[in-house]
């Protein structure tokens, strides 16, 4: 059922593209930045309870931050798309709330933030903020598109203070997005041209300009890389190319994970290299298989 439905909403686009070209591509790009909210169980409300809770105005919408612990190094996390914070439940249960600070945000459209759409742009004016009100900041931990989010944040505002980062399955390329998404709903040459033109007149680029690689060519400081070699969601060989150009990185393969990297051994490579200071230049070449 729910493919018949995909497929008659990308009917129902091209049709209208026949039709009226902008109001088919502002309506498709809309839709592509279309997150499903998912709901929140008991028990992960209770653990985000256990947070002090706050909130800031960015982009037109309210978002939600949570902040653990007192110390005087501070760590943020950040989300992917079609989640919220409390999937850094583990990891914040691993860190001395007596050493950190852990902030964690609900990105536009997620959690029990405010908004209805996330893009990179979007969700990068939302990190940007939020770090300026809290700089210095020792480590940023992230995974899918706030991994991509932060490269690109960093890549724009290099004078951010951050000292080391941690990205996990990072997506490489929006185009590999916007070609799924026109497979999956069947969209015409002539939509996808008109959802292009919304591209270029909403957020002032093309799919290609959003490059992870690119992206990660500007970041001069630690970062762990942590990426699945069976990831199905953001391809492996993209990691391995983002690892390539960022000078200062080690790369960490795990197997049987999956996208979601969900693991006592992932948390605890980068818990370890959150605690260490500093990450050595002959790490660069490390690879290390982690099996579920």
């Amino acid at each position: 059922m729910k493919r018949i439905v995909v497929k008659l909403i990308g009917l129902w686009l091209n049709i209208l593209a026949l039709a009226s070209p902008s109001s088919a591509g502002r309506k498709g790009f809309y839709l592509f930045c279309t997150p499903r909210r998912v709901s929140l169980k008991d028990h992960q409300r209770n653990f985000l309870d256990s947070a002090e809770k706050s909130s800031f105005e960015c982009e037109g919408t309210t978002i939600q931050v949570y902040r653990w612990g007192s110390g005087e190094k501070k760590i943020l996390f950040l989300h992917g798309w079609q989640s919220h914070s409390v999937r850094w439940k583990n990891y914040i249960e691993s860190f001395s709330k007596q050493e950190f600070t852990m902030y964690a945000l609900d990105a536009p459209g997620h959690g029990l933030s405010g908004g209805t759409y996330l893009h990179l742009p979007i969700y990068s004016n939302v990190i940007e903020s939020f770090l300026y009100s809290i700089e210095p900041v020792n480590t940023i931990v992230s995974h899918s598109l706030g991994s991509f989010a932060i490269l690109y944040t960093l890549f724009r505002v290099p004078s951010l203070s951050v000292q080391q980062l941690v990205i996990t399955g990072t997506p490489g390329e929006v185009k590999d997005f916007t070609k799924l998404y026109q497979q999956m709903l069947g969209l015409s040459t002539r939509t996808m041209r008109a959802i292009y033109q919304s591209f270029q007149k909403i957020i002032h680029h093309l799919p290609e300009y959003y490059s992870a690689t690119r992206f990660a060519k500007a970041i001069q400081i630690p970062t762990l890389i942590i990426h699945d070699e069976h990831d199905k969601e953001t391809p492996h060989h993209q990691a391995l190319e983002i690892h390539a150009v960022v000078q200062n990185s080690r790369m960490i393969t795990t197997s049987g994970l999956g996208h979601n990297l969900r693991s006592a051994d992932v948390v605890k490579h980068v818990v370890d290299f959150v605690n260490k200071s500093t990450l050595d230049q002959k790490m660069v070449e490390n690879v290390t298989t982690v099996t579920g």
